[in-house]
């Protein structure tokens, strides 16, 4: 039975709805959730956010809200999306990436549908997670630190997106990926029979030109 790293961004709606599958297997200690910065991950990656390219920035907030109503899970949009998650990001780490922590924040923005963009914002979700001074708790050193070596991790182990399932050197990104990394959790030897195993055996037949 194989542990795994699970990365995700409060910023990503496809997180929100993963973290309600993901939830069972981190409290049973197979899962170990690591956030980081998806904007980061893009930038090291020299790739558009999908928010960025209109046409995409419409469909995937379509699957999105139709993924949520089809698992029966309540998403409300913040007023502005994309927003700046890196607030967020750091109180989950200054409250030590708990479940209660990762819940909270992910149900301010995707069930309450707030930005949760600046320390002002999360004074009350900090305070119900033991943290008196939200502002001082984003801005400690230790958090940023922690915060951009889990991107850091994250970019070493060649995510390229979020929600990603980090099992033993392979990814799996997605919402929509969820069987496939149970499949996998539950048996690490899956993607080394049949035809799985030779997926990075194929030839690259033409590259695009930059």
């Amino acid at each position: 039975m194989a542990q795994a790293d699970w990365y995700f961004d409060f910023v990503s709606p496809f997180s929100y709805l993963h973290w309600r599958k993901m939830r069972p297997l981190v409290n049973a200690g197979r899962v170990r959730p690591v956030p980081i910065v998806f904007g980061a991950v893009l930038a090291a990656l020299g790739q558009r956010s999908p928010a960025e390219i209109p046409k995409k920035r419409d469909f995937i907030y379509r699957q999105a809200l139709w993924q949520a109503r089809r698992e029966g899970v309540p998403m409300r949009f913040p007023p502005q999306h994309p927003f700046n998650p890196l607030p967020a990001l750091r109180l989950c780490v200054a409250a030590g990436t708990t479940m209660a922590a990762i819940d909270a924040l992910f149900d301010a923005v995707w069930c309450d549908g707030r930005m949760l963009d600046a320390a002002e914002a999360l004074a009350g979700i900090a305070a119900s997670l033991g943290i008196d001074d939200a502002a001082a708790a984003i801005a400690d050193p230790a958090v940023k630190d922690r915060l951009r070596a889990n991107t850091d991790q994250a970019l070493a182990a060649g995510v390229f997106g979020v929600p990603t399932l980090a099992v033993d050197g392979d990814l799996f990104r997605g919402n929509e990926s969820h069987d496939l990394m149970l499949a996998v959790l539950d048996d690490p030897g899956l993607l080394e029979r049949g035809p799985l195993a030779g997926v990075g055996l194929i030839p690259v037949g033409i590259e695009r030109r930059r």
